[in-house]
């Protein structure tokens, strides 16, 4: 069962914004779809529901399954590996990616989402970063990027690195940005540097439908993807 790594060009450009809408779309069109995420730091118990695996759990219609979407939890809104060690653990890469290939295993068929935490370079443990568990899981990359002025130089950056690591870049989303620049005119003056990879625009609103990102994904990565 092929896995797509979500990773981004920074934190809260809307990583779990397009997942949510990428797993609703994919139920939609009948396809077995399930969520993970590695760590997850600025987690708050007393307002759970309100966290981004619950969201996710959402919005595959198992509200309860947040702690099985996110098993690592941690309160500081810090790097994982930082939030982790002020709770007394520590984060080991191995551990990460064991974590993530047994939930393949759960699923058949279909696609798991593995959302990293913050961007591509973000440190996931003392000397790991979200780029180490992508190539450690072999999975192709959806990058998520915000619509800010600037974003051009994070995606192409994002990209460089992905690249570099013989990354499969299944597709580039571009998540709109409150108080940013025009949406499709950011897009258009992207487009032009992207190479391969495709290109989808993620308004925010709730009736933004991610079903032409989730044929695309269907087309592209279902059929010829085995396990990470």
């Amino acid at each position: 069962m092929p896995a797509l790594f979500v990773t981004g060009t920074g934190t809260d450009i809307g990583k779990t914004y397009v997942s949510c809408a990428l797993i609703r779309a994919l139920k939609a069109r009948g396809a077995a779809v399930d969520a993970f995420k590695p760590v997850v730091s600025g987690f708050d118990p007393r307002d759970a529901a309100g966290s981004d695996p619950a969201r996710l759990a959402a919005a595959l219609g198992d509200p309860a399954g947040l702690f099985r979407i996110a098993p690592r939890r941690y309160r500081a809104p810090l790097a994982p590996n930082i939030a982790a060690r002020l709770e007394g653990q520590t984060l080991v890469l191995d551990d990460l990616v064991i974590d993530a290939v047994a939930r393949t295993a759960e699923l058949r068929d279909g696609l798991l989402l593995v959302e990293g935490a913050g961007g591509v370079m973000s440190p996931l443990t003392d000397t790991a970063t979200n780029l180490d568990m992508i190539t450690a899981l072999g999975a192709p990359a959806l990058l998520v990027a915000g619509s800010y002025l600037g974003t051009i130089s994070h995606v192409l950056t994002a990209l460089v690195a992905l690249r570099a690591a013989r990354v499969r870049v299944a597709a580039v989303v571009l998540s709109e940005s409150l108080d940013a620049p025009d949406l499709a005119q950011t897009a258009g003056a992207l487009a032009p540097f992207l190479g391969d990879a495709a290109l989808f625009t993620a308004p925010r609103r709730e009736t933004w439908d991610a079903g032409p990102l989730a044929d695309h994904l269907a087309d592209h990565l279902l059929a010829h993807l085995g396990q990470p």
